[in-house]
């Protein structure tokens, strides 16, 4: 954009979004969006006084069209990220996903993985042990120095409540995970053979595996997705304690894992 920002790092470009996403809700919409690209017009050279409410609206409408993928009319992190860092400094492009990640059985999948001690959250060690995966996988190579970098950048951007490690919801906002499946369905709102059409769905869904039984990740997924209808932050232990609790009481045959028949019962539903 211009020679300023050729030189652009992790750690400096964390600033900028810090200092634009002023209610810290994960994107600079609305007014922080003017007020960003009233900052990238002065950074062009012109001069505070100079610039307009249309020159303003003209640049916001330009970038947006490039770099606002979601359509949703405000940045995310990632997007903001494609716009201001030079590439080899870009490391949020390794979250950038050819599909994207719109499975709560394949988050949770991921969860587990990196939840290494299962305790709940993900540390900055296995923060880092997931970044340097990421790397693997996109085949680049990275200096211990810039891993260190960049996990401790990934750690500021988003462990949300400041405590040191990140939750579900925290992961789930690096890895852009897609709006909740179960908010398409109104469970208590339609007749019997509506309920029982929605229920089809939402059990293929979850199960990933086709078994016609939920297990792993895909109980994680289903009950992740379960508790955040009432509650809109869990945790990795209010997860575990939920899935428990449903496991205990839907799983009659005690194999560990929740067979359609059972979760049908367990929600009240006779299939037939």
């Amino acid at each position: 954009m211009d020679s300023s920002l050729d030189h652009l790092d992790a750690a400096g470009f964390l600033q900028i979004w810090q200092h634009f996403d002023v209610d810290d809700n994960g994107y600079i919409e609305g007014k922080e969006l003017d007020d960003f690209f009233r900052h990238m017009l002065k950074k062009l050279g012109m001069k505070g006084g100079e610039i307009t409410e249309e020159d303003v609206r003209g640049l916001r409408e330009r970038f947006m069209s490039a770099y606002d993928t979601t359509a949703d009319g405000r940045l995310q992190i990632q997007e903001l990220a494609a716009m201001m860092l030079p590439e080899d400094e870009n490391f949020l492009l390794l979250f950038r996903r050819e599909t994207p990640l719109d499975s709560s059985v394949e988050f949770m999948r991921i969860w587990r993985n990196y939840d290494t001690d299962s305790s709940g959250y993900i540390s900055a060690i296995e923060l880092k042990g997931f970044l340097q995966d990421l790397f693997l996988q996109h085949r680049k190579s990275i200096s211990a120095d810039k891993l260190d970098e960049y996990t401790d950048t990934m750690m500021k951007m988003f462990d949300k409540n400041k405590d040191g490690r990140l939750d579900l919801n925290d992961l789930a906002r690096i890895l852009a995970l897609k709006e909740n499946f179960l908010l398409k369905f109104k469970m208590d709102a339609c007749s019997l053979e509506d309920r029982r059409r929605d229920f089809e769905k939402i059990f293929a869904h979850y199960d990933v595996s086709k078994t016609g039984a939920l297990e792993g990740p895909e109980v994680d997924g289903f009950v992740k997705d379960m508790m955040e209808l009432v509650k809109t932050s869990i945790s990795g232990t209010d997860l575990d304690k939920f899935r428990k609790a449903l496991l205990g009481h839907c799983d009659t045959n005690r194999d560990g894992k929740i067979q359609k028949n059972e979760l049908a019962l367990c929600l009240g539903l006779k299939l037939s």
